[in-house]
């Protein structure tokens, strides 16, 4: 990709995009750039990733073709200010803050913008990230897979509707979370069980990347794959029917909705 990335912004987000990008060695290291706030970030970056820093966000702004707002829902309009004057005629403006729309976007700039909204997720750091995308109509067909194509070094997108992006959050974006709590949960079994802590971990990170394997390389309903797991009168099946009387799926469903409330919010 003959293109110019820009984040405006370095945290753990960014950085796991970055770390993304460089490694699939789609983008040459030239050719990106990030700010952050204080020269302690921009060493770091610059140590590790190899690409180009700056403490400027103006730098960023007149160096970018594909400009990625890594900031905060609450700081948007202030960098959006500082910056408007300074991008790139036909430069791509990307959004990966929950809340944020597009339209929250196009006003804070003033004019005419192309605008991509997207929600990306921390596992993005290993190569295995789930990005929910949609964009304006500024945007060519070429110019959307374009981005894409950049989400991809660090994960999968999918496009979506922007009624439902209030929504990703709570199913993708901050769903590790919860399976990192489940997988806490399970190391814990273990170990109370007697299995050591990080053999524990182990099974438990395993099997539940197998079972995502299962859901998406099958595509055979989950309920259908649990089933094929809980034979009669067998382990599983009381393990399930314990998890029902705790309310495990109304916990995870009660979790969702408290977090798109959050997300409505933010803005």
């Amino acid at each position: 990709m003959n293109k110019k990335i820009g984040f405006i912004g370095a945290g753990k987000m960014a950085q796991a995009m970055i770390e993304g990008i460089v490694k699939s060695n789609m983008i040459p290291k030239e050719n990106i750039m990030a700010s952050a706030a204080t020269e302690k970030t921009i060493d770091k970056i610059v140590r590790i990733h190899g690409i180009i820093a700056s403490l400027s966000n103006i730098d960023v702004a007149r160096f970018a073709d594909i400009l990625i707002l890594a900031v905060k829902p609450d700081i948007h309009g202030v960098v959006i200010e500082e910056i408007k004057k300074n991008i790139k005629q036909n430069a791509i403006i990307v959004t990966i803050a929950a809340g944020i729309t597009l339209k929250d976007i196009e006003q804070a700039f003033g004019f005419q913008v192309k605008t991509v909204r997207t929600m990306p997720n921390t596992p993005s750091l290993v190569g295995e990230g789930m990005s929910a995308i949609c964009a304006n109509d500024y945007l060519s067909e070429d110019e959307l897979i374009e981005v894409e194509r950049l989400f991809h070094c660090f994960g999968k997108t999918e496009r979506l509707q922007e009624k439902f992006m209030d929504a990703v959050p709570s199913i993708s974006g901050s769903s590790p979370a919860y399976v990192y709590m489940l997988l806490e949960a399970m190391a814990d079994g273990g170990v109370r069980q007697g299995i050591p802590r990080d053999k524990a971990y182990r099974l438990a990170a395993q099997a539940v990347l197998g079972a995502a394997k299962m859901v998406l390389e099958t595509g055979i309903h989950p309920g259908e794959l649990k089933d094929d797991v809980c034979t009669p009168g067998g382990a599983t099946i009381e393990a399930v029917a314990t998890l029902e009387k705790e309310q495990f799926r109304g916990a995870i469903l009660a979790a969702m909705e408290s977090c798109t409330k959050k997300v409505t919010t933010l803005n």
